[in-house]
């Protein structure tokens, strides 16, 4: 997660609503992963301001996230 243009040792604790399939999409993905649920938030949210061109992704971090892409596709299809 250190390629993103961001200091990672500034984390703020906050609360938000959520969909609750996408909260449960995203437990799935962590459990599978065998990361914690905040990781892989903070990762999609880093690639939807990468989308948006506020934020660049390193090659590791694409190279990550085109893997995830491939091992979920069928979960992703399923949320689509």
């Amino acid at each position: 997660m250190r390629g993103f243009l961001v200091d990672r040792k500034k984390v703020k604790k906050f609360s938000s609503r959520v969909d609750l399939e996408v909260l449960k999409a995203l437990r799935k993905i962590a459990t599978a992963e065998d990361r914690r649920l905040y990781m892989v938030m903070d990762e999609a949210f880093c690639d939807y301001l990468a989308k948006k061109g506020v934020m660049r992704m390193s090659q590791k971090i694409a190279k990550h996230f085109d893997k995830s892409l491939h091992e979920f596709e069928a979960l992703y299809q399923e949320l689509a």
